[in-house]
């Protein structure tokens, strides 16, 4: 028994929407405890960043990292049936 394929839209909103959400929330809790400009003294200090950009630098950071795990689960939960086909015997054996 074979499912249908998803729609392209739901399959990226199934990995788009979640990691979104995540990426928020991380971002929160890290900059709870992280001053963006004591980062960024620390990492990278001759360059000029502002607290906003930090903020947004580390939103998309955080949003590929969660991204990359959602497609990576995505990947892992397709269904066997589409991939475990009996090749054709060769030769007419």
């Amino acid at each position: 028994m074979d499912h249908p394929p998803r729609p392209l839209a739901q399959r990226i909103g199934a990995i788009a929407w979640p990691s979104f959400f995540a990426a928020g929330v991380a971002t929160m809790v890290f900059f709870a405890f992280v001053d963006p400009l004591e980062l960024r003294d620390l990492t990278f200090p001759g360059v000029e960043i502002t607290r906003s950009m930090g903020y947004t630098i580390a939103f998309f950071m955080f949003w590929l990292a969660t991204a990359s795990s959602s497609l990576f689960t995505w990947w892992l939960l397709r269904p066997a049936s589409r991939f475990n086909r009996t090749l054709p015997r060769e030769g007419g054996k």
